[in-house]
């Protein structure tokens, strides 16, 4: 009997192992060929309305959902606007101050105000939603709801009857005015205020309007129609076209076009879910996007996970049929013309901590990984010569690395303010200068980030228009162009400029006492230990003592408002990919302690800022370009920073899945996307065999344990029988 017993139980066991779905497959067993993407998120998204949407972990899902009137695209770099819901680019005209149309050539400084006029493309339609459903005689079913209509309404899939209708330009008329809308709060009203013509008192008009509608109503406006308000900065010309008005000449504004904030909203969304008690059960659009891109919003529980699913009603778009000179050897030009979107849905799974993530991503459960500082050993080999690569296990799995810099700085700034490390005599340059080349970047990027960076040669990243590549975009006061690469200039060329500054071995020639310099900075772990404890020792080659002032990251901003520290890390992340975007940094007007700007270093400089206003609203050209680089040869002389390096991200993905090219700017590229479902459910199954072997040998051991007892109680049984 026990023989036959761990027979049968074998048997179990080892049917068990040989069938199609792993064991340990988090997933339902019908979807493992479905073309599904599988990933995650880390934190719960607040906002998916776009007028209240500006965290990435947000855009994530916004902008596959969402269509602004442009796009980044895919492929190209430097990065390049294009259409996306527009019919084409968006035609800007300028104006003097007596509304006179002004020549293209036109100085920046006679323009009074640009009209952007922007065709959208006919014939799109939004995903069914149940904001569009009407009944027989054409009135909207559930925009009148009693609370009896939703006690049984918890998700937006509980309402049966859905709708849809044509895009049309009031619907992006009607989205820009929700920026000033003074319930929602838009991060970005500020910034349009001073561009968009009209805007600021657009919203004091709107507060003032609400307020009266609030005492009218017993505190209780639940939808407030923006269509019955107009304002100067945006007007609708058409069906299919609609202006909008900034001041000056801002041709940054075009980016803008690019970001959620200006997608369509349908004023009847607004109204669905503005109805009482609906956003008492999240039935709202910070959890329910409308839109018309390639994929909606199905499910969304950010306690466990997000689900999209592509859109029937999207109007369809093709895969880019250029790119950069390398994509064709790399893949990405392998679906060429080819229909989009390719996945049908994208299940994105709440994972708080790396390390489970990277876990069932080496299993096969997720299609992509960054790759962190915890799996970075595991995954990325790195040669003697500093050449990045996948480490034996990864290739083994077939898997492939895309790395990109990132449109981002993080720089070792000079408070100008301070008599010492700042000012803009020779001697103060040099100290500057020489304590730039002590700073070794590229030791910092192998170290802290291993080696997911660049050392910075400017403000500037790659991608960036007037970022130049070889020797003529180096800076040259800290690096020399040896064997065809930047190569940082020697601690003697260093110490000969310290003793320029008259700190000759880091002795003042003045007062005879050691230089001391101060750092300020956050954090105190045993990573930021470290960090610190490297940085004293770039100040050590010069004889430079360094001293550390850590402190709250509250008081630190503090301080820095105030001008009271003398040397800082910081950094930036581009919000579009523009110079001025990043030069602006440095530009005597952004002053963070006169004028509370973002110029951190407090930089003041002449003939920078004079030059900067000149490029700021030039067009990109050979112009612009060549200004561009007297920009950076000013601030490579003053060196108000010691530059830094720009961070790189490094992306893993299966060997099934296609069109991993990283766009740092674009943020709606899941649509170009593409998996091989089939391959994915082989691979996952020959990666997730169980060994049973432990497991029958334990249940080996306890059975063969348990025959002695057996044999002494049988042999009771035959004495007392």
């Amino acid at each position: 009997m026990i023989k036959r017993f761990f027979l049968f139980f074998l048997i179990a066991l080892l049917t068990t192992g040989c069938g199609d779905n792993p064991l340990n497959n988090p997933y339902p067993v019908g979807d493992a060929s479905k073309n599904i993407l599988y990933s995650s998120f880390s934190s719960r998204p607040k906002h998916l309305d776009p007028t209240s949407s500006y965290s990435s972990n947000e855009i994530l899902f916004n902008m596959q959902v969402y269509e602004p009137p442009l796009q980044y695209h895919f492929l190209k770099r430097p990065y390049q606007l294009i259409p996306l819901a527009a019919s084409e680019m968006p035609k800007v005209t300028f104006y003097d101050k007596n509304d006179q149309p002004l020549p293209k050539t036109t100085p920046a400084d006679e323009i009074a105000y640009s009209l952007y006029t922007i065709t959208i493309s006919k014939g799109v339609k939004y995903q069914p939603h149940p904001a569009f459903a009407k009944n027989e005689q054409g009135h909207y079913l559930y925009h009148h709801l009693t609370e009896n209509d939703l006690h049984d309404k918890f998700e937006l899939s509980d309402f049966k009857q859905q709708g849809s209708r044509e895009l049309v330009a009031a619907d992006y008329v009607y989205q820009l005015k929700r920026l000033a809308h003074p319930k929602i709060h838009s991060p970005l009203l500020g910034m349009m205020t001073e561009i968009i013509v009209g805007l600021e008192d657009y919203a004091k008009q709107l507060k003032v309007v609400y307020q009266k509608q609030i005492d009218k109503n017993a505190k209780k406006v639940f939808f407030f129609d923006l269509s019955q308000h107009d304002f100067e900065g945006v007007t609708l010309l058409g069906r299919y076209r609609y202006q909008i008005k900034v001041k000056g000449k801002y041709p940054q504004f075009i980016y803008w076009l690019a970001m959620s904030f200006f997608a369509a909203m349908p004023k009847e969304a607004e109204q669905f879910f503005n109805q009482p008690g609906m956003n008492e059960k999240n039935l709202s659009l910070d959890w329910y996007p409308v839109g018309t891109g390639p994929y909606m919003m199905a499910e969304n529980n950010p306690n466990r996970r997000m689900v999209l699913v592509k859109n029937p009603n999207f109007h369809g778009e093709k895969y880019p049929l250029q790119g950069e000179e390398s994509d064709e050897k790399r893949g990405f030009l392998n679906d060429t013309g080819k229909s989009l979107p390719f996945i049908e849905k994208a299940i994105y799974v709440l994972e708080k901590e790396s390390i489970p993530y990277w876990n069932k991503f080496l299993q096969g459960y997720y299609d992509a990984s960054g790759v962190s500082s915890d799996s970075f050993d595991q995954a990325i080999k790195v040669s003697t010569d500093g050449h990045i690569g996948l480490s034996s296990e990864m290739k083994n799995k077939g898997m492939e690395l895309n790395t990109a810099v990132k449109s981002s700085t993080y720089y070792f700034g000079f408070n100008m303010l301070d008599s010492v490390v700042g000012g803009y005599s020779d001697k103060q340059r040099k100290l500057r200068q020489a304590i730039s080349i002590a700073i070794d970047y590229e030791e910092h990027v192998s170290i802290f980030s291993n080696g997911r960076g660049i050392a910075a040669q400017s403000p500037l990243p790659p991608g960036i228009f007037g970022y130049v590549e070889g020797e003529k975009g180096i800076n040259s006061v800290v690096y020399d162009w040896v064997n065809g690469r930047p190569q940082r200039k020697s601690i003697d060329e260093a110490k000969k400029l310290l003793i320029a500054s008259g700190y000759p071995n880091g002795v003042s020639e003045k007062t005879g006492k050691p230089l001391i310099l101060h750092f300020d900075a956050t954090g105190s772990g045993p990573e930021d230990k470290a960090r610190l404890d490297w940085m004293r020792k770039q100040f050590k080659k010069l004889n430079i003592q360094l001293i550390i002032r850590s402190t709250t990251y509250n008081r630190f901003q503090e301080k820095m408002r105030e001008g009271k520290i003398q040397m800082f890390t910081w950094g930036w992340n581009a919000d579009y990919p523009d110079p001025e975007n990043f030069l602006f940094l440095l530009y005597g007007g952004n002053s963070k302690t006169k004028f509370k700007g973002e110029n951190a270093s407090n930089y003041m400089s002449k003939e920078f800022d004079e030059l900067f206003d000149k490029m700021k609203n030039m067009d990109n050209g050979d112009e612009r370009l060549a200004i561009i680089q007297q920009c950076l040869d000013v601030l490579r002389k003053d060196a108000p920073w010691a530059w830094g390096y720009h961070p790189k991200s490094f992306a893993l993905h299966h060997q099934w899945y296609f069109n991993g090219k990283p766009n740092l700017m674009a943020n709606n590229t899941l649509k170009y996307k593409r998996i091989a479902p089939v391959v994915r459910q082989t691979l996952r199954h020959s990666w997730n065999q169980p060994n049973w072997f432990p497991v029958i040998l334990v249940l080996g051991i306890l059975m063969f344990s348990l025959i002695p007892a057996i044999m002494s109680y049988r042999k009771r049984e035959l004495k007392s029988n």
